[in-house]
């Protein structure tokens, strides 16, 4: 019985947390990085000491919203490098997935990777701050599906997780330029990133017994 409470109560608890995050994004797709405590309980229609006490402050927050959002991107880009194709193709709809995540929701990116010039009257809030361990999140994955995929000979683990990290870099150096100038349509893009990759990606073999990237 009293586990069958705890379960309900947790339940709830994770059904309000996620209502709270959904709340949370209606106000930054429409305020951006300049997203406030305040905005956001009152879209809730909580008082913000309650929405305190769910994320204890706007970084609690911003590392819930960064974790939803970059679970959702790790699965699509999987999902990219696992199409039935050859890898330059794989290669370029995976950078294809990274840039589209961003152009359709540039307020989002926004949010998770610029501080705000606003802070609404917040303090000790540095979006910069936390956004680095969201790229290297990336990186990481990126360097796992590397090492799983490509034969990089003896210091393959080590190789992968530059490689990760490299290619996380550039896609988001090269996406956070482009989003703010765009000097050029996102096909072309991601075709210039893929003929700067085509180096010495293209010349490893895959990894024996390995789904191949």
């Amino acid at each position: 019985m009293e586990t069958t409470q705890r379960e309900d109560q947790r339940s709830a608890t994770e059904r309000r947390r996620r209502e709270l995050l959904e709340a949370a994004e209606r106000v930054v797709l429409r305020d951006g990085p300049g997203a406030s405590m305040n905005a956001i309980a009152a879209e809730a229609g909580i008082t913000k000491p309650i929405l305190y006490r769910h994320f204890g402050d706007k970084g609690g927050l911003y590392r819930a919203l960064a974790v939803r959002h970059t679970d959702a991107l790790v699965d699509a880009l999987r999902a990219a490098l696992d199409a039935p194709s050859d890898r330059r193709e794989r290669v370029e709809a995976a950078l294809d997935t990274y840039l589209a995540a961003i152009e359709a929701r540039p307020q989002v990116y926004r949010f998770l990777m610029h501080p705000a010039d606003e802070s609404g009257g917040e303090r000790g809030f540095d979006v910069g701050q936390h956004s680095a361990p969201l790229l290297r999140r990336l990186g990481e994955e990126l360097a796992t599906v590397i090492a799983e995929r490509v034969d990089l000979g003896a210091d393959r683990e080590e190789r992968a997780r530059v490689w990760g990290h490299g290619i996380v870099g550039m896609m988001h150096a090269a996406g956070d330029w482009w989003l703010g100038e765009r000097p050029c349509p996102r096909e072309r893009l991601v075709r210039h990133l893929a003929d700067l990759l085509w180096g010495g990606l293209a010349t490893a073999e895959d990894l024996a017994g390995g789904p191949g990237l």
